[in-house]
């Protein structure tokens, strides 16, 4: 299944690719920098900023725990909360998973999907993904 992720909310979207994924399917999300993030600017980075600082600050060197900066990973490892990880079935359920910034050649010609019909139509406080993203300084 590909899923386009433009306009779509964060953890709405998250909350279905997980349900799908434990059910056994292998799902795409594209565009996961124009996935929306509800709530302010300022909210939102400092709740993102503090994650990270945390981890850095808990452990300077360089192993654990890490936060990802990029989009892509924000939202892989938003879903991965959602999944039960620690178990095989998680494990091999997040695996299927890819999630790319933009749409690459090879998906541009497909048909993509859009899986949240409760979807808000108008969220007058959000930010996108790829907004904080940069913000927070990841590379991509």
């Amino acid at each position: 299944m590909i899923i386009d992720g433009e306009g779509l909310v964060l953890g709405r979207l998250a909350s279905k690719v997980s349900k799908k994924l434990l059910q056994g399917e292998d799902i795409t999300v594209l565009n996961a920098d124009k996935i929306l993030i509800s709530g302010t600017k300022d909210f939102t980075y400092a709740r993102y900023k503090q994650r990270i600082d945390r981890a850095s600050i808990s452990n300077p060197r360089d192993m654990g725990p890490k936060y990802p900066r990029r989009p892509d990973d924000i939202f892989r490892r938003t879903v991965r909360g959602m999944l039960p990880y620690k178990k095989p079935k998680g494990r091999e359920a997040f695996k299927s998973l890819k999630v790319h910034v933009g749409v690459p050649k090879k998906f541009e010609d497909k048909e993509t999907l859009k899986p949240l019909e409760a979807q808000p139509k108008h969220i007058e406080k959000s930010i996108e993904l790829g907004k904080i993203s940069h913000l927070l300084g990841g590379k991509y």
